[in-house]
């Protein structure tokens, strides 16, 4: 059965944006962008919320077309068209792109997209990953940490009274110091 992977980059202070919603403040530079290619050509689908698939969609389509465009962005360019795309919105009336428009979260939906052959899910956004949460759908997280203190903004967790066992699955330091850390339920690596 395919995973949910929620992705998502965090400043040290635990935001995925400032109060303006800024993400300028990410370090992505060519090795970290590279990463995430080879780890996301992998991938069967993109989850994410309304807000997150515009602000992918504003600039992705078409950022291959920038001859100034590095060599990474290019890639990825083609990697984020090609991508089937699942954009969760009550609003969005249509997507573009390969992307399936869905209205709610509904767990036995979910079940059964996971029960479909391919690639794992990469889930993004935090009120998306909340919904998922509440429903005890993440498989894994994969959080990158950015080295900043933004001081304030959008946190990546909204407060939850349950609890999730989580076991380190991997770590990894890039040159710029953004540091991936990557959990697994702790039930499900127990049994694997």
């Amino acid at each position: 059965m395919r995973k949910i992977i929620l992705s998502m980059s965090v400043s040290l202070d635990g935001f995925i944006e400032g109060p303006d919603r800024q993400i300028d403040w990410h370090m992505v530079d060519d090795e970290l962008h590279s990463h995430f290619n080879e780890w996301l050509r992998g991938m069967g689908a993109f989850m994410s919320g309304r807000v997150t698939h515009e602000l992918m969609a504003e600039f992705w389509p078409t950022a291959d077309a920038d001859p100034s465009s590095p060599a990474v962005m290019v890639e990825f360019a083609g990697i984020w068209r090609d991508m089937p795309k699942f954009v969760f919105s009550r609003t969005l009336e249509r997507a573009d792109w390969n992307t399936t428009v869905v209205r709610e979260v509904v767990p036995e939906e979910i079940m059964a997209l996971k029960a479909q052959p391919g690639g794992d899910l990469a889930l993004s956004g935090a009120d998306l990953a909340a919904a998922f949460r509440r429903y005890d759908l993440i498989d894994e997280y994969r959080v990158y940490v950015h080295p900043v203190l933004i001081g304030r903004g959008k946190p990546l967790f909204q407060a939850s009274d349950d609890r999730v066992g989580l076991r380190l699955a991997e770590n990894r330091t890039f040159g710029n110091g953004v540091v991936l850390l990557r959990y697994e339920r702790a039930e499900a690596s127990s049994s694997g």
